[in-house]
């Protein structure tokens, strides 16, 4: 489907993927994204919606396999079509099924259809190209093309799936919404299937379909073409006993792009995340004292290089400084700020970040002219170190001393550590207020619109 679906040229294509990309700006996240479901449409129209789908994954861009998973689009049969082997081919090289996985499904007679069946369907190919693009690493693909919309037979292959559906792969559910109806009726539709979609209910996503697809709703033909793919990690979900929390990252239809309002499709972006029970979750963010010392030595080291100053010998990096989780350093001249500056990224490890922060604290904060290095022998660095975010409805949930702040609305977002509202005598309001105006631009009162969201982070903070 190159210079069909998507960019034939892999410069071209390259650029198209870093435009859309770079446009998506989502909070971070530590939870893990388990599965995404894109649209599959030529770029033009979905491109820029399967954007965002993709872009969910830059947090952890690393899988060991990914599970391609669409609805047939060229025959209808009573079960799946595993791709048995070789690789997938884009102009930004090949990408290679792993046979051992496709071979131990294909002993299930559900998954046992002719590979044919992938040959002229655009459903999985469409979606490579942005995983190339995201994901670091190398990683295989499992195709899966499903012919079937009997839940008796999605049952029996969300079975075959449920010892893969695990945080060392991804499941990238490839689907289209609403086809054909007008503007007005594909939005009303499409939002009663989204909702479902979130709901995390196998039953639920049916019957909402089911009930769609049996309205008089002119020239609507179909719900979504990807039904039985969406089932199958609805069920998935189930079967695992796991938590999950799914996200609507994008909705439009290509109306929004062509100006033809009366026969519309609907594409959407949906992550799904696993959500570790207390227990499954990694070693608690606490560091020991050689640790700390690790970080403040690296901080200084980043500093120094700028001065030519020698080095301070780091030793082997320790695991816990290799977590991948955002930090701000800040440094302090005769106990006033000199510098102050953060990130939120988690898809670098801590002591990565660390360097860079504090290089961007001591030379790149713009309030400040660059650190001299007459100054730097006095300052005194704080490092704060920052865990996953949590989104709110309610600014009463907000614990003074304890909970960051970070506003989002749109393109423009800012950010309070914990420790400001404290050093500044606040409440929640004043908080939020303070951030809304000076850190996001919104405005005093713009963290109340219904367009900004608001979340909360802790700051484990270590003196030097």
């Amino acid at each position: 489907m190159a210079g069909k679906f998507y960019p034939g040229d892999s410069a071209a294509l390259k650029r198209y993927l870093e435009i859309q990309m770079n446009q998506i700006i989502l909070a971070p996240d530590s939870n893990r994204v388990r599965a995404v479901i894109a649209p599959h449409a030529g770029y033009s129209y979905s491109g820029e919606v399967a954007a965002f789908a993709f872009a969910s994954l830059r947090d952890n861009p690393e899988y060991k396999n990914v599970f391609l998973i669409g609805s047939s689009h060229v025959a209808a049969f009573n079960g799946a079509s595993v791709y048995p082997g070789g690789h997938f081919e884009t102009p930004l090289g090949n990408v290679p099924v792993n046979d051992e996985i496709a071979k131990e499904l294909r002993k299930n007679k559900v998954f046992d259809f002719p590979a044919a069946h992938h040959l002229e369907d655009h459903v999985l190919e469409v979606e490579l190209p942005f995983l190339q693009h995201v994901l670091e690493g190398e990683f295989n693909i499992i195709p899966i093309v499903i012919g079937t919309k009997s839940t008796h037979l999605l049952d029996e292959i969300s079975d075959a799936l449920l010892p893969y559906f695990n945080d060392e792969n991804l499941f990238v559910i490839s689907t289209d919404l609403s086809h054909y109806p007008s503007y007005a009726n594909a939005i009303k539709t499409d939002t009663k299937v989204i909702s479902s979609i979130l709901t995390g209910s196998s039953t639920e996503f049916t019957r909402v379909v089911t009930e769609n697809e049996g309205s008089e709703i002119e020239n609507y033909r179909t719900a979504i073409c990807g039904y039985s793919a969406v089932y199958t990690l609805l069920k998935l979900g189930e079967l695992s006993g796991e938590k999950h929390s799914f996200q609507k990252l994008k909705y439009i239809n290509s109306g929004d792009i062509s100006g033809d309002y009366d026969k519309v499709v609907g594409y959407t972006a949906i992550s799904m995340k696993h959500i570790p029970d207390a227990d499954e979750k990694s070693d608690s963010l606490s560091f020991n004292e050689y640790e700390q010392k690790q970080m403040f030595t690296i901080a200084r080291n980043a500093i120094k290089e700028q001065f030519n100053i020698p080095p301070d010998s780091v030793g082997t990096i320790e695991k816990k400084l290799k977590t991948k989780c955002g930090v701000f350093v800040t440094l302090y001249l005769n106990g006033k700020l000199r510098g102050c500056i953060g990130t939120f990224r988690q898809d670098k490890e801590l002591y990565d970040n660390i360097r860079e922060m504090a290089y961007a604290a001591a030379f790149n904060d713009r309030r400040f002219e660059p650190l001299t290095q007459e100054e730097f022998s006095e300052i005194k660095i704080e490092i704060s170190i920052l865990t996953p975010m949590q989104k709110i409805e309610d600014i009463q949930d907000i614990e003074i001393g304890t909970h960051g702040i970070y506003l989002k609305q749109g393109i423009l977002s800012g950010t309070y550590l914990p420790q400001v509202a404290v050093e500044q005598g606040w409440n929640a309001e004043e908080f939020v207020s303070h951030c809304s105006q000076y850190k996001a631009g919104i405005g005093k009162d713009g963290w109340k619109s219904k367009n900004t969201e608001i979340f909360i982070y802790e700051s484990l903070i270590y003196e030097e």
